[in-house]
């Protein structure tokens, strides 16, 4: 299950892919608002369905993406998920379950919220990386 929480360092958060180029505030602001996580393998992080309350940035290991029981793709660090339900409020569109053991940044939604309207950098890439997942669900509908 999940493991111990651990207090975050920018030195450790700048090299983690998904922080890459942000700047040293900003990478104290991930760190006040973030929490380091452990999952072992085989730990669901997110359930298709449910209303989101958390998102993940994966830093080590790797997860499998599900869409109503049909695998989809795995993702490994530098990747976030979880973030389109705390975006759009609305429940989780897939399952994502650890592959391997994991450590991952885990953000509640209140402070993916602020961290979302405290750093440009993290807004920008949210929304990039949120228009690649709709541009995909889209392509997967059809």
């Amino acid at each position: 299950m999940f493991g111990l929480n651990n207090k975050l360092d920018t030195e450790w958060l700048g090299s983690v892919a998904f922080f890459e180029g942000f700047s040293s505030s900003e990478l104290a602001k991930v760190a006040a608002l973030g929490e380091r996580i452990d999952v072992d393998a085989g730990t669901e992080l997110i359930d298709q369905g449910r209303v989101g309350d958390e998102c993940y940035v994966i830093v080590e290991g790797s997860a499998a993406i599900h869409m109503q029981n049909e695998y989809i793709t795995s993702v490994s660090p530098g990747s976030m998920v979880g973030e389109m339900a705390l975006v759009e409020f609305r429940p989780r569109n897939a399952t994502v379950t650890a592959e391997t053991d994991m450590v991952l940044v885990r953000f509640g939604i209140t402070d993916f919220r602020k961290l979302l309207s405290a750093s440009a950098t993290t807004h920008d890439r949210v929304m990039a990386l949120l228009r690649e997942r709709l541009a995909a669900n889209e392509q997967r509908s059809r």
